[in-house]
């Protein structure tokens, strides 16, 4: 049980210092002055300290949402494989439960985004549920993929199966499924070529439209949340789909489970820096990708068991 909390503070500690790795990487490759790993924390102590002004048309709403952006992630946390051989783990939770919390946090998201009553929160909330209607069904598909060769359909569970057992008999549809859940980690995140967190212009922009209108601390819980997402993604990739190191010390486990979780936020910003951003329109065509790799996945599996 120690292990585990263990394990959910280290995942809090580390998802803003992975999101400035990335920044970092993405300048150090561009020839800039790469920004501190601690740039997270900095920038939510400043958040902290500055004045909430709200829309004079904003409802209770605005004041709340926030916190409900941050809880379902927050209790997904609770959800996740282990990191370490012999920690305690929540068994029973499948990918239905895990993908319908997450989907629960975007849909505040983007109440907070239409609650400010701006044409760009407006505009951010549509194209939001717009890839969140096509992400939705393919995590769903490959998660349920990848649990069904690890032999439970608890997320859990199945992350402790593959680390004992890895399916060599089916590595065609794990890696299927390991494509899939890649492009829907950069989708759901928001990063570059479905969304670039790091601009405003109007015909780029999903995620910062939603979250023009806040500052002060409800921007703090904001970018936390967008932080805690990142984290859980990476660590779902990082146990389901890099499962090993779990077997060893529990000391030198978590050494190699940070490990993991850095060459995933490394893989990010390498498709970052190469990689233009999509047209909006153009969006469906790469989650396609995904469901269709998804669905590959399923098939080569029940059909060929390959």
């Amino acid at each position: 049980m120690i292990l585990y909390f263990v394990t959910i503070v280290l995942l809090l500690a580390l998802a803003p210092i992975l999101l400035s790795f990335i920044k970092a990487v993405k300048m150090w490759l561009l020839y800039k002055r790469p920004v501190s790993l601690l740039q997270g924390y900095r920038d939510f102590s400043k958040l902290l300290g500055k004045e909430t002004v709200l829309s004079r048309e904003a409802s209770v709403m605005t004041r709340v949402a926030p916190f409900l952006v941050l809880a379902p992630l927050l209790i997904v946390l609770f959800y996740l494989p282990p990191a370490v051989k012999g920690a305690y783990y929540v068994s029973f939770v499948d990918a239905f439960t895990i993908t319908g919390l997450l989907a629960l946090s975007t849909f505040f998201l983007m109440l907070l985004g239409l609650d400010s009553a701006s044409s760009f929160g407006g505009m951010g909330s549509s194209r939001e549920a717009f890839i969140s209607a096509l992400v939705e069904p393919a995590m769903v598909l490959t998660i349920f993929s990848v649990s069904m060769m690890a032999g439970d359909l608890g997320v859990g569970q199945a992350g402790v199966n593959l680390a004992q057992h890895f399916p060599r008999e089916h590595m065609a549809s794990y890696l299927f499924a390991a494509i899939s859940f890649f492009i829907l980690l950069i989708a759901e995140n928001g990063r570059i070529p479905v969304d670039n967190p790091e601009t405003h212009l109007e015909l780029t922009m999903v995620h910062e439209a939603m979250i023009l209108d806040i500052t002060g601390i409800y921007l703090a819980i904001i970018e936390t949340a967008a932080s805690v997402k990142f984290v859980i993604f990476a660590s779902l990739f990082a146990t389901l789909f890099l499962p090993f190191g779990m077997e060893a010390a529990w000391p030198l486990a978590l050494l190699i489970f940070v490990g993991k979780l850095f060459a995933v936020a490394l893989a990010v910003a390498l498709i970052e820096v190469n990689t233009a951003k999509l047209r909006l329109f153009k969006v469906p065509d790469l989650l396609g990708i995904a469901i269709v790799f998804a669905f590959l996945s399923l098939i080569t599996f029940y059909v060929l068991g390959a």
